[in-house]
């Protein structure tokens, strides 16, 4: 069930790498926050979520070592 787990948790590493691919998704210029374009602040805002995800990922690793 641990294992199970643990896969399902590194499937959480693609996310950020499907939102960062497509480039067309997020190419605007409005929204702006903080006088960033969407663009630069998309792209930003992924750095942050994809420790989080990263840091799940590894937790739900298995360690014998």
């Amino acid at each position: 069930m641990r294992k199970r787990y643990a896969t399902a948790a590194c499937w959480l590493l693609l996310i950020p790498y499907v939102g960062l691919l497509w480039v067309p998704f997020y190419n605007f210029h409005d929204p702006v926050l903080f006088g960033f374009p969407f663009f630069y602040w998309y792209q930003l805002a992924w750095v942050p979520i994809t420790a989080v995800l990263t840091w799940i990922a590894y937790r739900s690793m298995r360690h014998d070592d």
